[in-house]
């Protein structure tokens, strides 16, 4: 058979569909839907090998609806209005509707989505839609609003197995017909490398199955010394544009801040493994410095951007182990975020107080005209008093009531808060003895 194993295997029924029961399952939408015959325009948005193209599929022939495929990597807009035009003239021919079927719908641009929404707002076409990518950031509004989006999940590893016993006992479509065992853990094995991608995990067994016949191994029993000379390394599975970008990034932020350093460098090397951008780690880690660690460690600043230009010199992958370094330093320091909601503050209080000028002691005057309205008039140089400080307003009047830094008791703020809490004293104490 020269189709390759996992279309042969593609179910013929939802019945025979493994996986995503919430959809296909009694009570799921896709069935429910088929059973009141309607069928609405759906995004399928799911990781690959998930069964998005299967289910499509499915629904087209459960429905009686006409079906036709299209990639946004190969086709454009020239393609679509093709497509529409042929639907209409089924139409009007008293075919009924078409489903398209349109795979990696998130290729195409927001103003090339738009060539849908027509034919889908008519009822001309019920478009389905496969995306691996989160359709809040890649869809277009007006497209989101006609269709139903359906979340597909990774299959678990029981499921995948499910998958490939299937295949390796049918006789019509899989190896049920080959003189060949496997050793037993060996299917468990391919479903974890899969990583819930049926497809992959197919493609596995099927490279396994073919490389033992061509090794003169038929009729023996495979296992795990034979899979690992079949088996072609699989890359962890990660978008760097997409939902994926950002959750792990966010897990390695919440991970800093949370001081576990062990998961803080499992998700660093999950994204390098992915091809993440290095220099794009290294700026998450420089705002980490700031917003998470703060002055509770001064020295976190620093070596966060000492890092990143270690990175930038070094690259891949010996850079990688410096920004491994920071990430422990970063994970294991005192944490503050005192600056961060300090500025927070004043941004407030720069919005919400207009534009109030500052006193005049403490305004430049490099002109004649400015010392005569009184510009630096009272001006005392903190320098030539004890301890070099001076009691002195340097707010507008209206906002002295105001406080925005307020240091905590870990790290180095201990010693800011005592800093802050001796110039305090010396204040009240001058101010009293006026």
């Amino acid at each position: 058979m020269n189709t390759p194993l996992a279309d042969r295997m593609r179910p013929r029924s939802l019945e025979e569909v493994v996986g995503q029961e919430h959809l296909t399952g009694e009570g799921g939408l896709l069935r429910e839907a088929l059973a009141r015959g309607f069928l609405p325009s759906l995004i399928l948005w799911g990781p690959p090998g998930s069964g998005k193209t299967t289910l499509a599929r499915l629904l087209a022939e459960t429905a009686g609806l006409q079906w036709v495929a299209l990639s946004a990597v190969f086709a454009g807009v020239k393609e679509v209005r093709e497509v529409i035009a042929a639907a209409r003239d089924s139409r009007n021919a008293g075919l009924g509707p078409t489903l398209l079927f349109m795979d990696e719908v998130h290729r195409f641009n927001r103003s090339q989505q738009d060539a849908f929404l027509g034919s889908v707002e008519e009822g001309l076409l019920v478009l389905v839609g496969a995306t691996t990518e989160n359709p809040s950031f890649s869809l277009n509004a007006a497209l989101l609003s006609r269709c139903r989006v359906l979340v597909l999940q990774p299959l678990p590893a029981e499921k995948v197995v499910t998958i490939l016993q299937r295949a390796l006992h049918d006789t019509e479509r899989g190896f049920g017909t080959e003189p060949v065992t496997l050793e037993e853990g060996l299917l468990q094995r391919m479903a974890e490398l899969a990583d819930g991608d049926a497809r992959y995990a197919l493609n596995l067994l099927e490279s396994l199955l073919l490389w033992g016949r061509t090794a003169g191994q038929e009729g023996r029993s495979l296992g795990a010394q034979e899979f690992e000379q079949a088996l072609q390394q699989r890359a962890a599975r990660y978008d760097r544009e997409g939902e994926a970008h950002y959750d792990l990034i966010s897990a390695l932020h919440k991970a800093l801040r949370g001081s576990d350093c062990d998961a803080a460098l499992y998700w660093l090397a999950r994204m390098f493994a992915g091809g993440e951008d290095g220099l794009y780690i290294a700026r998450r880690l420089i705002r980490f410095a700031s917003e998470d660690v703060g002055n509770a460690d001064p020295q976190a600043l620093p070596l966060a951007m000492a890092a990143r230009e270690a990175f930038h010199f070094l690259g891949k992958p010996e850079g990688e182990l410096a920004l491994a370094q920071v990430v422990v330093y970063l994970a294991t320091a005192p944490k503050s975020n005192s600056v961060y909601v300090a500025y927070g503050k004043a941004q407030e209080a720069a919005k919400r107080y207009g534009s109030p000028s500052p006193p005049l002691e403490v305004r430049n005057a490099p002109t004649r005209l400015m010392k005569e309205l009184g510009y630096g008039a009272g001006y005392r140089y903190a320098h030539d008093y004890e301890h070099g400080y001076v009691a002195q307003e340097y707010l507008p009047a209206n906002l002295r009531h105001l406080t925005f830094y307020t240091p905590v008791e870990r790290g180095f703020e201990r010693e800011i808060a005592r800093r802050m809490a001796f110039w305090q004293r010396l204040k009240t104490r001058e101010t009293e003895g006026r």
